[in-house]
Order: C-alpha cells, then sequence, then structure tokens
C-alpha cells in the first residue's frame, strides 16, 4: 500500500511517499480501507520534533482521525465485517488482548494513539481493534466522518466530564476556527450554554457566529477579559475552555467570574504559562482544570449524537494524500476554519 511516513525529525522534506508493507490483524482487529483523514496539531508538532508522545517511534504515519470501509476482519471479530462504513476511536485505551495493538491503554502514561504512536491514517489502509471501529449510517459521508474523533470527543470530554458545563451558564472558546473549537462552539450551544468564541481573524470570528456563538471576538485585536466582563455585565464567564495556552493564558483568568473554572485541553501557543494574579484566583475561587484523556465509554454516545444531532462539519480543503506537506504547512499557517482532510 502507499503511505506518506518520515523516519527522521524536520521539515515536510522529511516525508516519503512510498509503498509500505499492507497491515496485518491479529484475532481482534479489523483493517480499514482509508477514504479520508483529518489533520491535527499533533501531526505537525511530532514530525517537526517538538513534541513526542510517549512512545513515539520512527518510522511513522501520522493520522489519528480516520474514516473508511473494513476490507479484513481478524478471526474473532464479531459486529464489525467486510465492507463495513466505519470511524475509527484512536485512543487504544480499553483494547482487548486478542488485538496487536492491545497493552498501550495507560490513559495518564503511554496511552497509545493510533496516529500518534502506531500507524495512523495517512495510509490506504489502517490497523484498528474491532472495538474501536464505529459504524457509519449511510446518512453522513465517510468525509464528514473523518472531523470527529479527535475534536469532538476532546471538545465533549473537557466541556463536560472535566468542565460541568450546565445549560445557562456561560462559556470562552478560543481557536474557534480550529477544529476543536468548531466542535465546543456547537456542542455547548446544544447543552443550553451561551457562547462566547474568540479567534485570530475577524473572518474566522464572523463564521464562529454562524456555528451558534452568540458573540465573537478578534483575540489578537481585542481586549479578551474587557469584551468578556463587558457582555456579562461585570460578573466574568462561568468557564473558559483553551486549547491555546500561553498567549490567552492571563486574558483566561481575568475573564472569570466568581468560583469559575479554566478547563485547558491544549498548549498550541506554547507550553509555558504565568498566572498574572494569584491573588485574584484565590479571592474569586477560581479552578484551573487539565482536561485529560477521554474514556472509551465516552466515543459511543458523542458519536451517536454527532450523527442525530444536525452538527455542522466544517471542511477547509481536501488534498491528496501525496500532498501531506503542503496539507499540514496550510495547517501551521493558521489560514484555515475547521478540519483539512487527506484522501488517498
Amino acid at each position: 500500500m502507499k503511505a506518506m511516513y518520515y523516519e527522521e525529525p524536520g521539515g515536510t522534506e522529511v516525508f516519503r511517499y512510498d509503498d509500505v508493507p499492507d497491515p496485518v490483524p491479529g484475532p481482534g482487529d479489523v483493517v480499514v480501507d482509508v477514504v479520508a483523514t483529518a489533520l491535527n496539531r499533533l501531526d505537525v508538532l511530532q514530525r517537526n520534533g517538538w513534541f513526542q508522545m510517549p512512545g513515539f517511534t520512527y518510522p511513522h504515519i501520522a493520522g489519528m482521525d480516520l474514516a473508511g470501509v473494513v476490507s479484513e476482519v481478524g478471526s474473532d471479530v464479531m459486529g464489525v465485517g467486510v465492507g463495513d462504513r466505519v470511524v475509527v476511536d484512536p485512543s487504544l485505551a480499553g483494547v482487548a488482548d486478542n488485538s496487536k495493538l492491545s497493552g498501550m491503554g495507560d490513559l495518564h502514561g503511554e496511552l497509545g494513539v493510533i496516529g500518534a504512536t502506531v500507524n495512523g491514517g495517512y495510509a490506504e489502509r489502517c490497523l484498528v481493534p474491532a472495538s474501536h471501529a464505529h459504524q457509519v449510517p449511510e446518512s453522513v459521508s465517510l468525509e464528514h466522518a473523518a472531523t470527529f474523533p479527535t475534536c469532538f470527543l476532546t471538545a465533549s470530554h473537557a466541556l463536560f466530564e472535566v468542565g460541568n458545563l450546565a445549560p445557562g451558564e456561560t462559556v470562552m472558546i478560543h481557536a474557534a476556527g480550529s477544529g476543536i473549537g468548531v466542535a465546543a462552539i456547537q456542542l455547548a450551544v446544544h447543552a443550553g450554554a451561551t457562547v462566547l468564541a474568540t479567534a485570530g481573524s475577524d473572518h474566522k470570528c464572523q463564521r464562529a457566529v454562524g456555528l451558534g456563538a452568540s458573540h465573537a471576538l478578534n483575540n489578537r485585536t481585542g481586549d479578551v477579559a474587557g469584551w468578556a466582563r463587558e457582555l456579562t455585565q461585570g460578573a466574568g464567564v462561568d468557564m473558559v475552555m483553551d486549547c491555546v495556552g500561553t498567549a490567552l493564558f492571563g486574558a483566561s483568568l481575568f475573564s472569570i467570574g466568581v468560583g469559575g473554572r479554566l478547563v485547558n485541553c491544549g498548549n498550541a501557543s506554547g507550553d509555558e504559562a504565568t498566572i498574572p494574579s494569584l491573588g485574584y484566583v484565590f479571592h474569586s475561587g477560581i479552578s484551573i482544570h487539565g482536561s485529560d484523556p477521554y474514556r472509551p465509554e465516552e466515543f459511543g454516545p458523542a458519536w451517536e449524537d454527532f450523527c442525530l444531532g444536525g452538527y455542522q462539519v466544517e471542511i477547509d480543503s481536501v488534498h491528496h494524500l501525496s500532498e501531506a506537506g503542503a496539507a499540514q504547512e496550510k495547517m501551521l499557517s493558521g489560514d484555515f476554519f475547521g478540519k483539512i482532510l487527506l484522501t488517498p
């Protein structure tokens, strides 16, 4: 099969588009013929060598979010058959012992992730535990399905499992043009929350409002905390969901009202942050939460909700697998809204 892989860190020049051996399923596995794979920022970070997950090895085939058609099934597999249209849960937590990908389920240690620590969707085929292949209804395209896994599960886990977002609350969501931002805005609105969104351009802000945000601000030109206070009549927001990190950390804290919380689920702008006023944090009873990995049991209900809930899918662009380097450069530039897809 053809795959886009690399054997050392570096720029996009390290990518090789070449033949690699086809995956062979274990008793509890399936092989998925990939139809679409969505890019994530981790793809770029690991390829550049800026950050690599515990358990990462070379050579590496990236691609955490993939959907396709099952072409082979292992001898023990039941409930998934050849020809089934599936979307893949990339987390390898909860994988049965009869899978070749078992034993990598430490949520807070060396958690295995398809496309991050084992080979993923930047290829024509991908090995997947059968338990992690979820049926895609005919009403949902495989391209749309590929936009779902990492973004919607990260956003859902951060908002509800960690942040306990409740109907009637106000939440600020940064990076509204990212895949996580697109998912989080819609999930929060569907849950009955009021969303204040921020993004790095006026165009992205306009599109965030189209997704359901009540208000949106260009966070590169506007006063984020002052804007949040003004819109909440001085009270501040109940929650900030932040996947940006360093660049907006202080503004996020000062946007939060008494008893509110900041839920961090990413570090796109850097890995260090300064609390500008410990006095404000403790006096206001503000809590800071790290959003850890989602659990296997969260994927199915979130996927069912996605299929039934009328969520809007934002696909920025589609590139051939051999153009993965250009697709990643587009992601790194920030000049995109929603998800960037690869197709073999």
